[in-house]
């Protein structure tokens, strides 16, 4: 056969569903291939929105996402969703073409080296030079990005490998577990849980699977021991939980970093160095134990104590097998953190005023979208807001990026939900400067009859930058900037354009959008101005002030 078809044979055989991405010449055969296949070839209009689309599938499904893409400018184009993906944690398999490696007639033209591109953002890269190799590196590129910790492929054929003829067959996956903790470390932990006044649990990315959540959960209702949640473990457990003390959603200095402050021991489940650290340690008598499937990254701000290495949902089991409530925790402190906070972000949540307070907008979104509805952020400064005010109640169903914190992924992200999930409602929230990032793909959805609302929150500048700035004290400069007209810009793609008038239309507006479905664009005015006054300022002082 082809080597194409047999490329197309070993995807197939690693159960691949939709490829993402832009083909060029030089994936002309292997194009052909998939023409056969029944792997659904979905074209984007640029290749970073294809490559946050497969990372977002990946990270859904734990499966790999798979994204293509030419040689050149093709690959380059896919260095930060590659990045995105292996930072995230997200499996993700990158295919991208090549010049003839045996004779080439047109020099060195749109030549670069993509396997050395992708050596430092990958866990896996190679070129096949061989078509009776494809069998084994496509194998050996999914085993990589699937297993512990998950993060991205690439593998690059040329096109006259693809169209050679071969004689092979692919490989397949062999069946594995994954490790299990040691017996010795959980009795360590469970020691020290014992021990222990104050326990919290922190919960982060790694967690957010779902046999880990069930685990958490039983853990959680069991010892009564309180949880806060990394930006990217929101969810896990659901966090109108009473026993959820808020999201480290910003760096200090909120109310959960109290909590932090005054815990002796941190159950750090599922967290790595690559997430925004939300406690940074110092030599005191509080513990750390380290939870995840590898050991920890050592860093100046982050150097256990402890750790449990295996699968975090049965290292999670087994501690709770070997604990129960001991009568000298006391978490009346903590509890005391969480009151204060619903307090403050109550404050906010009901102000009428125009345009829209961020802590408003979360609070109207989190009342339309159902329980196992999904948010796909962008990055910005609401990004803070809705980590921190907008209480997850089933695991990735807020979809936020806190390693690579990549602008301009928050539509794909959305549209690899629904894509993944066509039963669930999704809603896409965009800065509006993210949002232009990849708003061709719009395109991409409504060509793909999804039902999907974006909404723009528009300040008109760079206003995570913008709050740094202020932060800073320095002055108001190089930010600001003009938006199109997004009525006009949504319905020029073939979905249905709204702008905003006033702060109570959001809700019914949001409601109908998901009703009619169909793709729905709203233009949020948003308010940033106390951004400073109340993330910098204002929260820290008012949490700094609660006593044991």
């Amino acid at each position: 056969m082809k080597a194409s078809d047999l490329m197309v044979k070993a995807l197939e055989n690693e159960g691949v569903e939709y490829i993402f991405g832009i083909p060029g010449e030089e994936n002309l055969d292997l194009l052909e291939s998939l023409s056969k296949s029944s792997i659904e070839l979905i074209i984007t209009r640029h290749e970073q929105g294809a490559g946050f689309m497969a990372a977002t599938y990946g990270r859904l499904t734990g499966k790999p996402g798979v994204c293509l893409s030419t040689l050149g400018p093709g690959a380059t184009n896919l260095v930060t969703p590659v990045a995105y993906a292996q930072l995230g944690a997200m499996p993700m398999v990158v295919i991208t073409g090549q010049k003839p490696i045996k004779e080439r007639q047109q020099g060195q033209f749109q030549i670069i080296d993509v396997v050395d591109m992708m050596t430092p953002i990958t866990k896996y890269t190679q070129a096949i030079i061989s078509a009776k190799t494809i069998p084994a590196h496509v194998r050996e590129a999914f085993r990589r990005a699937e297993e512990e910790r998950p993060g991205a492929s690439h593998l690059e054929i040329s096109d006259d490998i693809a169209s050679e003829e071969v004689d092979a067959v692919p490989i397949e996956a062999s069946y594995s577990r994954r490790p299990i903790t040691e017996d010795k470390s959980v009795k360590h932990v469970l020691d020290l849980l014992k021990k222990a006044k104050h326990p919290v649990l922190l919960i982060g990315a790694a967690a957010n699977r779902k046999i880990t959540a069930k685990m958490l959960r039983a853990f959680v209702d069991k010892t009564d021991i309180p949880f806060i949640t990394t930006q990217m473990g929101k969810g896990v457990i659901n966090e109108d939980h009473p026993r959820w003390l808020g999201n480290a959603a910003v760096s200090d200095g909120d109310y959960p970093h109290r909590a932090i402050e005054y815990a002796d021991l941190i159950l750090n489940v599922g967290h790595d160095v690559v997430e925004k650290p939300p406690f940074m340690m110092h030599a005191d008598s509080r513990k750390v134990v380290h939870i995840n499937f590898q050991s920890a990254q050592v860093d100046s701000v982050y150097f256990p104590h402890a750790s449990m290495i295996g699968d975090i949902g049965n290292s999670i089991w087994q501690l709770k097998e070997g604990i129960e409530p001991q009568p000298h925790w006391d978490f009346d402190f903590m509890l005391k953190i969480r009151d204060h906070q619903r307090d403050h972000t109550d404050e906010g949540a009901n102000d009428d005023r125009f345009p829209v307070l961020p802590q408003r907008l979360v609070e109207e979104v989190r009342e339309v979208m159902p329980d196992d509805g999904i948010i796909a952020l962008d990055n910005g400064i609401y990004k803070i807001w809705f980590a921190r005010n907008y209480p997850a109640r089933q695991p990735n169903t807020v979809l936020l990026d806190n390693a690579l914190a990549s602008m301009g992924a928050g539509l794909p992200s959305a549209m690899a939900a629904k894509l993944v999930f066509p039963d669930k409602k999704v809603v896409a929230i965009c800065g509006d400067g993210g949002f232009m990032m990849n708003s061709q793909e719009m395109e991409t959805a409504v060509r793909m009859g999804q039902d999907l609302v974006v909404l723009v929150l528009n300040d008109s500048a760079y206003g995570m930058i913008k709050w740094k700035q202020q932060h800073m004290e320095l002055s108001d400069f190089g930010l600001d900037f003009k938006n199109p007209d997004f009525i006009k810009y949504a319905e020029a793609y073939g979905a249905k354009g709204y702008r905003l008038s006033k702060t109570d239309e959001l809700q019914p507006l949001m409601q109908k959008c998901m009703e009619q479905g169909g793709v729905h664009l709203i233009d949020v005015p948003v308010d940033y101005s106390m951004n400073n006054l109340l993330l910098n300022h204002e929260i820290p002082q008012k949490a700094s002030e609660i006593t044991p």
